[in-house]
């Protein structure tokens, strides 16, 4: 049986996946093998990364990824108003149909597998996540679950028919990180799915997160075996895992939270284009940024950038000037 970790990434992201990279090797327990699942064609840094490294490859399986989009397609195409609304919005086909890609981790080259975001630092060893897929099919470490909106409609009357208010409150998760298995999702329990979400269930699928609304409703209406271990740690030893939390203490490059060491840091919410400018030299200032350069740099120290400016806050808003050029369309 092959345990490995799957990323979803391309070179617009590529200052997080070497990040991220780093932060598996130095913190995950064990040298997992790494297969990098192409969000779109645009990987001529992440192919030079994935040569440095001997357990890194890049998911090239076409067919697989065909399938998966159209799998994908099939079920927005079930919705009363998805591809609409984009088609609206200037977005031809499915929204961040690249998100989709993930699900390629069903029928990769792994038995087991943890699902990573490239927007992740690792701070802890991953082994309790496959310990639990002994007994679990599905196994998360967040907070969604006190927060339907992202993952829902919450206005769709089907919601809570399809759904009982208790597994609302319990089950749901962030797809930003699970573990899961192989071949769990075949071809007949898909075309079943399939069957649910065209006899009016798609409205309770959220079209702002495409890929996260789909999993929930993937794994709920399959009844997957799930844990989450934000719900049976003890209280002492459970941890926040977002950079949103402003309380994680840093300690020799890991964070704790009450004294207890981070699993993972999910820089959620931030652009990957403050990765980008910060790596080129531009000083932004947000939560846990010297993490972030101590992983990034970890190996080449020499290219870290410095800086000789005062910082900026990545949320400080824009001077008069830089509104009037963005609305004349001469700056970002």
């Amino acid at each position: 049986m092959v345990d490995g970790i799957y990323i979803l990434a391309n070179d617009v992201v590529y200052e997080q996946l070497v990040a991220l990279l780093n932060s598996l090797q130095v913190n995950a327990g064990k040298d997992f093998p790494v297969c990098v699942i192409p969000y779109d064609d645009r990987l001529e840094k992440v192919r030079q990364e994935i040569q440095t490294r001997s357990n890194v490859t890049l998911f090239e399986d076409t067919d697989a990824i065909a399938r998966w989009e159209n799998f994908a397609t099939q079920i927005w195409q079930t919705h009363p108003s998805a591809l609409k609304s984009w088609q609206q919005q200037g977005v031809n086909g499915v929204y961040r149909l690249g998100m989709h890609r993930r699900f390629c981790a069903f029928d990769g080259p792994f038995d087991r597998f943890i699902y990573l975001d490239a927007d992740i630092l690792v701070m802890n060893s991953l082994e309790p996540f496959f310990e639990q897929l002994n007994n679990h099919d599905w196994v998360v470490y967040d907070f969604q679950y006190k927060d339907l909106s992202h993952v829902y409609n919450s206005q769709s009357q089907q919601l809570f028919k399809i759904f009982e208010q208790e597994r609302i409150d319990k089950e749901i998760f962030c797809a930003g990180l699970y573990a899961s298995k192989k071949g769990i999702f075949d071809e007949d329990r898909c075309q079943w799915l399939l069957t649910q979400l065209r006899a009016n269930e798609a409205d309770v699928l959220y079209m702002r997160a495409p890929d996260q609304t789909i999993l929930n409703y993937l794994v709920m209406r399959s009844r997957l075996s799930s844990y989450n271990f934000s719900q049976h740690l003890p209280e002492s030893e459970r941890t926040g895992c977002c950079v949103t939390s402003p309380h994680f203490q840093e300690q020799n490059h890991l964070l704790y939270d009450q004294g207890t060491q981070l699993t993972y840091l999910h820089y959620i919410g931030l652009s990957s284009k403050l990765f980008e400018q910060l790596c080129q030299g531009e000083n932004i200032d947000f939560p846990y940024r010297e993490v972030f350069l101590h992983y990034r740099y970890l190996h080449e120290p020499e290219k870290r950038p410095e800086f000789t400016t005062k910082p900026k806050a990545y949320n400080q808003p824009a001077s008069l000037t830089t509104k009037v050029l963005r609305k004349l369309g001469l700056t970002r």
